[in-house]
């Protein structure tokens, strides 16, 4: 019977898979270069297979550390589970969070607020910005846990919620008549903004882009203003506003997917507790129909 992989190699193995630095993985599990660097060889060793490629400064997975990457996740997450439940101590500690600022706003307040009086000794130092720079931000290890919206592209992420994209302007505005019609999206990462552009090119429907911002607040209060129409999920529609669709020559934008996403220490504990929350909050959210004018 071959005996059990080694956890403390397989952590390893997941900082260097998350950051692509074997210098900056040594910091994030507290050893040396040269401990970890020795750890990788005996996993390698063990599995017979090389697990990474290094290119100069850059190393990335091969096929194989591909295929062990996502299973030594979910052994790191069981491990985790074992231990709590098993211990008895106190939740307590931080927990570095980063949230797109499209939910910030409405719902980051109300969930926060919630979290901290039921666990009052766990601080969260939260973060919020686009996506791209959340996803980012965690490759550079600036974050524990992130809140991130990316079409279907959650590989390693945990999938809660999935929302209606919705066309919005300002209730009894005049911006949706304008021709070409003027745009408020976000940068040119932003799979929102390609997907409504993919859908007015399809149509053939004249646009400018006229705002653009990864500041969510800019591009709502354009929408506000009714200087140009913008595109949001459900959840982060205002009051003010008005969801436009097909009778306004508009398509249908494709859903998007809400995720959370770990570094490869954050399973078990705080992390779970606050991951927990998160999905129980934005994962059970229901659409307020008193608050969203629908255009007839």
């Amino acid at each position: 019977m071959a005996s059990p992989l080694d956890l403390d190699q397989l952590q390893s193995f997941c900082a260097i898979a998350d950051c692509g630095s074997f210098t900056e993985a040594a910091r994030r599990v507290h050893k040396t270069q040269s401990a970890v660097s020795m750890q990788i060889k005996r996993l390698e060793e063990r599995l017979g297979q090389q697990l990474f490629f290094r290119e100069g400064r850059s190393i990335r997975l091969s096929e194989q550390g591909n295929e062990l990457y996502a299973r030594a996740r979910r052994m790191l997450r069981i491990n985790a589970e074992i231990m709590n439940r098993f211990s008895g101590d106190d939740l307590s500690g931080s927990i570095r969070f980063g949230v797109p600022d499209d939910y910030a706003v409405r719902l980051l307040p109300v969930i926060l607020s919630q979290f901290q009086r039921s666990h009052p000794r766990i601080a969260v130092d939260v973060k919020c910005m686009a996506s791209e720079e959340l996803l980012a931000g965690m490759h550079g290890g600036r974050f524990d846990l992130i809140v991130f919206t990316q079409g279907t592209q959650h590989e390693f992420g945990e999938l809660f919620r999935t929302e209606r994209m919705h066309w919005v302007g300002e209730r009894n505005g005049t911006a949706i008549t304008l021709d070409p019609l003027p745009l408020a999206v976000g940068d040119r990462c932003c799979c929102w903004r390609k997907n409504a552009i993919d859908g007015l090119n399809r149509q053939g429907r004249e646009f400018r882009i006229a705002y653009t911002s990864s500041n969510a607040t800019a591009i709502t209060s354009a929408v506000l203003s009714d200087l140009a129409v913008g595109i949001l999920p459900e959840s982060a529609i205002q009051q003010g506003m008005q969801i436009l669709g097909k009778e306004h020559g508009l398509p249908r934008l494709p859903d998007t997917q809400v995720a959370v996403m770990r570094a490869s220490h954050s399973f078990g504990g705080i992390y779970d507790a606050l991951s927990n929350h998160i999905g129980a909050c934005l994962g059970n959210l229901e659409e307020d129909g008193a608050k969203l004018q629908v255009a007839e």
